[in-house]
């Protein structure tokens, strides 16, 4: 971070506009009488458009200033998160209590704004009865129906019955 920023005398410009640490606009100034103004305040010259037609340079407490930048980009980190694709899954005969479990833990993901995919593994001869697990996956439904919608609808895969959810 600091390798791309042009402070105090890195600065290889005649004239500048600076801005001193309040925001307010200090004029064009020669590059020694703002640097002079900014080492009087014991703060720093920061070069903020380089491109610019006349350079504009800001008077800032450098550390402060990095720390403010880098709590900018952790809090975008933060709120640019993706949603993640969590999974739950259990049999096709599940009995209702640990199913309401999982339904309530569905709703947690969902209220986090994840998205859900709900498996029924069937084991064995379990396979043979497919609408068993299907018949789970509508309960699962009726459960999410305030807090999500479906993706995709159930499908079967193999020993698996599988469906999707995301938050409404």
């Amino acid at each position: 971070m600091q390798n791309q920023h042009i402070l105090n005398d890195r600065i290889r410009v005649r004239q500048l506009v600076v801005i001193d640490e309040e925001g307010k606009n200090l004029g064009v100034l020669d590059t020694f009488k703002a640097l002079n103004i900014a080492r009087e305040r014991e703060l720093d010259l920061l070069l903020v458009a380089p491109n610019a037609q006349i350079p504009v340079a800001k008077i800032v407490d450098y550390s402060k200033f990095l720390y403010e930048e880098r709590k900018k980009l952790s809090a975008a980190r933060v709120k640019s998160k993706k949603s993640e694709l969590k999974e739950l899954r259990f049999g096709p005969h599940t009995d209702e209590g640990d199913l309401n479990r999982y339904i309530e833990r569905a709703k947690e993901f969902l209220s986090d704004g994840n998205r859900v995919k709900i498996t029924i593994k069937m084991r064995g001869r379990e396979g043979i009865f497919p609408e068993v697990a299907f018949e789970k996956l509508k309960k699962v439904e009726e459960g999410l129906t305030e807090n999500g919608k479906i993706e995709s609808p159930p499908k079967r895969m193999g020993q698996m019955v599988w469906e999707i959810f995301i938050p409404r």
